[in-house]
């Protein structure tokens, strides 16, 4: 019997089991992506519980399984590393504008599904998606080199000490901006300057060299550029600990897939370094007890700190939709059903609004997660929702000694999953694809690792449609050449068109929309009609949209032959173009009602009883 939210219990022991086994398998990815956001792997699992259960309970796909992914982890990380960045390295305080991104994002994710925009996300070119995802995955696996070396840019201090110069500079710019914006800004009051500065610490400098040393060493660029210090500084036990963990995971699948092997990787190489006590590095501690939700991101809430975001938070929405629908679309075809797109988007942006409140970082419906739900049993919300309660059931459970699994463990796991989130499948393709198609993942894939992943997206649509709207053109271009009938290959129904008209009357076969990819080729009509020409016909059947540029290219054409007095007639006029043709007074202005036929046969008898052959 269903209930009110679309739940089955008849299925109740499906969904126990594959809300378990997709909540254990969520575990380790959790607390990794967490970790790898900057925000500690606490934000990791809140997102999966919040995300899991709400996007569950109010989504549109029954046996989606949501929480962080790799694609929303790896813009998150952007996000939170520049606004963390702001605000002088301190988490703390960059806190609440973090998390008021995220949830604007969630708010964004409601607002594409009131609008029903889900139906539009399967229009977004395969090309850009390919390049997205390798790039996200280029991008976990190079990030996650220096922990796995064990090597961290920060607690260098031979290389912290390089930016103590610019950490000098920086502390005095602000200082001088804080004074300009107290009013205090004046020679007269210049001593007050000299107070200040001579106020700054050691410790002061040294905090803000860290800062700029982790911002110098964050991404691609700055991992490459720290890897040869870190080559020079390896901590061999942390690269043990995360390669025995990268050779658990892959070759546990080759014994069996019905346990997870990064949660089996997770448990035996934490539990062997525990146990051994060896001298590793834990992750940061999770707090123990229930989530609690983040107050100062509204009490604290300045406009100043989220505005510069705002783009990027549609980015996190769009993204985590695509990421979802795709999740969607793979679940539609294991269970043989359909789901709710719309619907999904509201469920996905009410889960990552309530996670954000708590402390979560952002998350989208999961593809490895949701067919293991499935495998396992999975067939309503339901699985979803037992998958969010028992993360959170483990966290208050096993907190204290999840916060005792080595770092290094997680840096293991996040290097398998960069590694498996490219898009292989669009790399193969390469040689066989269309060389653009080729030049819009790769310049997606460029952009997206080593400059910025929002923009790279952006330009890559713009490139895609660009080059979408040229093809269309040039195809419609191609197929309306602006021909006399003589040349031009006649169709099958003119078979009964006077022969001794053929210099006075002109039809031109317009194939396809007109619009501003073809309006060039439609304008040249006018100038290829010869002087013995009293009539043209533009037959205009297969013309089943017109769009502004189009339109005004039309009555162009129409003018310049009504100023040659010659008389123009419209064949099969469909409803959109005869709305648009009509909208400016073309017709009836420039042709008449009279003019227009509703087929080449009507027309034909006209031009018989009304054209003279006079050349």
């Amino acid at each position: 019997m269903a209930g009110k939210f679309g739940f089955n219990f008849s299925h109740l022991k499906g969904d126990l089991f594959g809300g378990l086994t997709a909540g254990i398998v969520a575990l380790p990815l959790a607390l990794a992506f967490g970790v790898s956001s900057g925000l500690g792997p606490s934000a990791g699992l809140y997102g999966a519980i919040f995300i899991s259960f709400f996007a569950a309970l109010f989504g549109g796909t029954n046996t989606q399984i949501s929480g962080p992914t790799a694609p929303m982890t790896a813009v998150s990380m952007v996000v939170i590393a520049t606004i963390v960045a702001t605000f002088d390295g301190d988490v703390s305080k960059a806190l609440p504008a973090i998390l008021m991104v995220f949830l604007i994002a969630g708010f964004m994710q409601i607002g594409l599904g009131v609008l029903g925009v889900g139906k539009y996300i399967k229009y977004i070119p395969y090309p850009v998606v390919s390049g997205f995802m390798t790039a996200i995955g280029v991008i976990i696996l190079i990030t996650q080199i220096l922990p796995a070396l064990g090597y961290y840019p920060k607690e260098d201090m031979t290389y912290v000490n390089q930016f103590k110069p610019q950490a000098e500079e920086l502390i005095l710019e602000h200082i001088l901006q804080e004074e300009a914006g107290e009013g205090i800004l004046v020679l007269e009051n210049f001593i007050e300057t000299i107070k200040r500065a001579g106020e700054i610490t050691t410790d002061d400098i040294q905090k803000e060299s860290k800062t700029l040393a982790g911002k110098e060493a964050s991404g691609i660029l700055g991992a490459l550029k720290a890897l040869p210090r870190a080559l020079k500084n390896i901590n061999w036990l942390e690269l043990i600990l995360a390669l025995c963990t990268i050779f658990i995971i892959y070759g546990f699948k080759r014994i069996t897939k019905a346990v997870p092997s990064t949660l089996v990787a997770l448990v035996v190489m934490s539990g062997v370094a525990i146990v051994a006590g060896l001298d590793y590095r834990p992750i940061e501690e999770i707090p123990s007890g229930l989530p609690i939700p983040h107050l100062e991101m509204f009490t604290q809430f300045k406009l100043t700190s989220v505005t510069p975001y705002i783009f990027t938070a549609l980015t996190l929405a769009l993204l985590g939709a695509i990421d979802s629908l795709l999740t969607s679309v793979v679940a539609d075809n294991m269970t043989k059903t359909k789901h709710e797109p719309n619907k999904e988007l509201i469920g996905q942006g009410i889960g990552n609004s309530i996670a954000a409140i708590f402390g979560g970082i952002p998350g989208a419906g999961a593809t490895i997660r949701t067919v293991v739900n499935i495998n396992a049993g999975g067939k309503t919300k339901l699985s979803g929702m037992v998958a969010g309660i028992l993360l959170l059931v483990i966290l208050l459970a096993l907190g204290p000694i999840a916060s005792r699994i080595p770092a290094a463990v997680l840096a293991g796991i996040l290097i398998t999953v960069g590694i498996g989130v490219m898009d292989y499948k669009g790399l193969k393709a390469i040689p066989h694809m269309p060389k653009p198609e080729v030049a819009i993942m790769l310049i997606v894939l460029v952009l997206s690792s080593f400059w910025n992943l929002v923009y790279a997206v952006g330009i890559g649509l713009v490139i895609a449609s660009l080059l979408f709207m040229k093809m269309i053109g040039d195809l419609t271009a191609k197929s309306s050449n602006i021909k006399q009938l003589k040349d031009e290959e006649a169709w099958d129904d003119e078979g009964e068109f006077p022969t001794n008209l053929r210099e006075e009357v002109f039809i031109k076969h317009v194939n396809g929309p007109i619009f501003f990819g073809s309006t060039s080729e439609f304008q040249a009509l006018a100038q290829q009609i010869p002087d013995t020409a009293s009539h043209v016909i533009i037959r205009m059947e297969k013309v089943s949209y017109i769009d502004q540029s189009g339109l005004y290219a039309i009555e162009d054409v129409i003018s310049n032959l009504v100023s040659k007095d010659i008389h123009v007639v419209l064949v099969n006029l469909l409803e959109q173009p005869r709305y648009m043709l009509e909208s400016i007074d073309i017709i009836p202005d420039l042709v008449s009602n009279e003019n227009i036929y509703p087929d080449i046969e009507s027309c034909i008898d006209w031009v018989k009883g009304h054209v003279d052959d006079v050349v």
